[in-house]
């Protein structure tokens, strides 16, 4: 158990990562397993796998902010971490006011304090049809949560092919996620978020896209961790296990 830090480094979302995951998702074969998807598009194996490895830097950022510790697996459906005090990377089961849920990443020391998921749509179609359902699960999963554990913090990050959203569909995902990803304190209402950041990014170069959201957006990916860490520390700080 080590100290909790006065801040939280930057999620810093590897390049050579993405742009493998570009060309994956430009071709027409899935290398895993050898059989033909769409181009422009993830088929059901890659859209499960895509984002896990944005999850362990979200893990290991949040595990150096609490002090050091380890980031380990979950065991599945286990209702209590492997390790008194680690951040989970991996499904971890929350069961909230509404309904069990599992969260890519979680810190539940004493229950859930912080919980965290990836979400992805990865072609034009699937964005255009289900952009406002994900939207409902992230106000869902806030909900479950808050409804329980008021003071746990809920976070999430939108992870979106570039070339699939349209102009229209871009600019109405930047003003709704804006509004759910701004719960400020406990009494908020619970289906908020207290950290909430959208990434466009780029199949061919494997670059997240720095215009969009707009600069002055709370939804920038170097805003989430700003976001993340403040609700942290007024919530806990000199609360086990950071005595």
């Amino acid at each position: 158990m080590g100290e909790l830090a006065a801040s939280m480094d930057q999620i810093i979302i590897p390049r050579q990562e993405l742009s493998d995951w570009g060309t994956a998702w430009l071709g027409t074969v899935n290398a895993t397993n050898g059989k033909t998807k769409s181009a422009s598009a993830f088929d059901r194996q890659q859209s499960v796998n895509f984002a896990s490895f944005i999850d362990m830097e979200v893990g290991k950022a949040l595990a150096k902010f609490l002090g050091g510790i380890n980031v380990v697996t979950p065991h599945p459906y286990a209702l209590l971490p492997p390790e008194p005090d680690c951040v989970e990377v991996g499904p971890a089961r929350i069961i909230g006011g509404i309904r069990p849920q599992n969260f890519d990443v979680a810190y539940r020391p004493d229950g859930p304090r912080i919980v965290f998921d990836s979400k992805s749509l990865n072609d034009q179609k699937s964005i255009g049809k289900n952009w406002q359902n994900m939207v409902n699960d992230l106000g869902t999963e806030a909900a479950t949560v808050h409804t329980r554990f008021p003071y746990a913090i809920v976070a999430f990050m939108v992870v979106l092919p570039k070339p699939a959203v349209a102009k229209k569909q871009e600019a109405d995902l930047v003003r709704t996620l804006e509004r759910l990803g701004n719960r400020k304190d406990v009494l908020d209402q619970a289906h908020l978020a207290e950290a909430l950041s959208l990434i466009l990014w780029d199949p061919q170069t494997g670059d997240v896209c720095p215009d969009s959201p707009p600069q002055n957006s709370s939804l920038r990916l170097e805003n989430f961790s700003r976001a993340l860490a403040p609700h942290y520390i007024d919530r806990y700080k000199g609360l086990p296990p950071h005595e």
